[in-house]
This record gives structure tokens, sequence and C-alpha cells, in this order.
């Protein structure tokens, strides 16, 4: 990092590095289910038995290269004298990773991931990761915006600018992945949704089928706008039980 800041400047770091840093981390988390799609691999993790042709997926990481040049880069741009005006810096000292008595709590590394996560709160039937960020570019520039609207606002360190952002498109695109494994985080963190629970609203993408979050479900709890996936997992337990006592 110290090299960074020596040799480019605050605008390129918060503008092209972050676009370069998200590409990154989109494309390398994102590129390997399409191999397992392909492959068939894992199948009995799939969540839906469909699978995606190869011109879609061809399509889809076309299109997605040029509303990531035309929209995400030029937003990213426009978002620096805001974030600047708020306070980011990319200069040392780090922020702590833990509490100080000493500092405020908006000083804290993790504390603004987890309050960007809170406030977050594309359109393929039958997603893999990369549809994560498949969608009109409307819709990209509006997602794009409620992405940064909180470090915007917090003005955070640089480098909590690129956790949040590292941990976001691992997220969306776990989210959109098709797959539900038995390490996947949905099993094991509370009102997590997660691929299983996301993968549903895509199923059904022309109906009202809630499932709006593809983080925490805390939305969709509140409006009732997971009923129909609680009503779906209810049959699907009840299916198997009733096969498990008749065998």
């Amino acid at each position: 990092m110290q090299y960074l800041i020596t040799h480019f400047s605050d605008f390129q770091l918060a503008s092209l590095g972050s676009f370069f840093l998200h590409e990154s981390v989109f494309f390398l988390s994102g590129l390997p289910f399409i191999y397992l799609e392909r492959a068939g691999l894992l199948s009995k993790y799939k969540i839906q038995t469909k699978n995606n042709s190869l011109a879609a997926q061809e399509k889809c990481i076309t299109r997605l290269l040029l509303y990531h040049i035309g929209v995400n880069l030029p937003l990213m741009i426009a978002s620096y004298p805001f974030f600047r005006f708020m306070g980011m810096k990319s200069s040392l000292p780090f922020p702590s990773w833990y509490f100080q008595e000493s500092g405020s709590i908006t000083d804290n590394i993790l504390f603004h991931p987890g309050g960007f996560c809170v406030l977050l709160g594309t359109s393929y039937a039958t997603p893999f990761g990369l549809t994560s960020e498949y969608a009109h570019p409307a819709e990209i520039l509006f997602l794009g915006f409620a992405t940064i609207i909180g470090p915007a606002i917090t003005g955070p360190h640089l480098i909590t600018l690129w956790l949040w952002m590292t941990l976001r498109v691992i997220e969306t695109v776990e989210a959109h992945c098709g797959y539900h494994f038995p390490w996947s985080l949905s099993n094991f963190l509370p009102l997590y949704g997660g691929a299983d629970f996301h993968d549903y609203h895509h199923r059904l993408l022309y109906t009202k089928s809630g499932n709006y979050s593809s983080t925490f479900v805390y939305m969709d709890w509140i409006f009732g706008t997971d009923k129909g996936y609680r009503k779906l997992k209810a049959l699907k337990r009840d299916g198997v039980e009733e096969e498990s006592k008749q065998t």
C-alpha cells in the first residue's frame, strides 16, 4: 500500500484503483462458476437443474465489460470529489481493526462495512456468478449509487472503501452463483440470504416473487416478501419427511 500511496495520487487510487480492484475481484470470483456449470462439476449443489447456454454466457460477459467501462468507471470518477469533500483519504496511518478508547467508532475499519450492509438492505431466470451485475445501465447506475452512498456519506479511509467493495462484490456474486454448498454462509449466519434465498427471486422473475435482498433478509421478513420462498421450503421439507417415513 505504501508503494501505491507514493506513486499514485488520491484521485487515481480512489477512481482508477477502485475500478481495477472491482474488475479483478468480480471476474476472479465469478468466472469459476461458469466453469463449474460447463464442466458439470458439483452439480448436486446446483439450485436449478437448468443450465445457461454458452452463447448466453458469452453475451453476458461482453455486455458486462461494456457496462463496467461505460457506467461503473464514470460513476467512480464522478464520485471522487464528493468522497474527498467528506474526508476520505489514502494516506497513513491506516484505520484500526479494533476499537480504541481514544478513537471514534468510525475509525474502526470493520465498522463501515458492517453498517453499509445494513443500509444496503439483474435479470437472469437461471443466474450464475457474473449475472450479479448484468442489468440495464440505469439499474447498474442505481445499484452502484446504492453501494457507494454509505462510504460517500461517512468518508472512510480508502482501504476501508476497498475492503467494503471487495466484500460487496464477493457477496453479490455468491448470491447469484446458482449453487448452495454445505459451506455457504447462509448455513451459518442468521438473517443472511445467500444463493438459495435470492435464486427464488430470479426463478420467478416476472411474478411477485419477493426475495429482493441478496445480503440480509430482514427487510423481506418485515414486509412479507419472502412468503413464497418460505412456503416452497416448507413444501420441500414436508415432502422429504414424508418420503423418509414411507421408506
